[in-house]
């Protein structure tokens, strides 16, 4: 079991830019947040480059790591905290080179222990495994059961992120297994309540896992 877990927000792929801004505020304050990472998978290096510029600070001003998907060299242009890559991205040598060492990688590893394992002495600084539930987000490459996160936490220092279709009310269970960080996209932004309502929804949950 976990002795601490956190949020980690995902921005939607698509977003207008100054509303969101508004939506991320309305989340800071309800809540703790550990990080943002800024996934804007079919935008181009412009757009990522604007939003980072309007969002990165808002994450600094509440002490939470601002991290990009996948482009490398827009967390060396932005000086952004971290990059996120995927099965399909660089691999973590080549992103270590561009980024530099004091830069946080996570990966993301779906259901696949190997992988874990791999990445995980090549240098990444966390690994991130699902999806746990059914989400519209994205289509799964992988559907492990929470137990690989009790397998993961007992085996290794470095952090994990449980990922998808995680909301307040089925979140115990990866908390409970050993997630240090619970992802969320659409449970945060598309919530009827408002983000900040929903930010508090889940840090309650997370406490009451614990």
């Amino acid at each position: 079991m976990t002795n601490s877990c956190r949020l980690y927000l995902i921005t939607p792929s698509e977003f207008e830019l100054q509303a969101f801004a508004d939506q991320l505020k309305q989340a800071f304050s309800g809540g703790d947040i550990a990080c943002l990472q800024l996934r804007m998978k079919t935008a181009s290096d412009g757009e990522i480059l604007k939003a980072a510029k309007v969002l990165m600070p808002i994450c600094h001003e509440n002490g939470a790591t601002f991290i990009i998907n996948d482009k490398a060299h827009l967390v060396a242009e932005t000086n952004a905290d971290g990059l996120h890559i995927g099965m399909d991205d660089i691999s973590v040598i080549e992103a270590r080179r561009i980024i530099g060492e004091d830069k946080v990688i996570g990966v993301s590893c779906y259901g696949d222990s190997d992988r874990a394992m791999e990445v995980g002495e090549q240098g990444a600084d966390y690994v991130a495994f699902g999806q746990f539930y059914e989400t519209k987000t994205k289509p799964p490459r992988g559907r492990p059961k929470p137990e690989i996160l009790n397998w993961w936490s007992s085996l290794s220092v470095l952090p994990c992120v449980a990922i998808g279709g995680i909301k307040p009310d089925n979140c115990a269970p990866l908390v409970k297994a050993g997630a240090d960080f619970i992802a969320v996209v659409t449970g945060v932004w598309e919530h009827p309540g408002g983000a900040k309502e929903t930010v508090k929804e889940y840090n309650e949950a997370i406490r009451l896992a614990l």
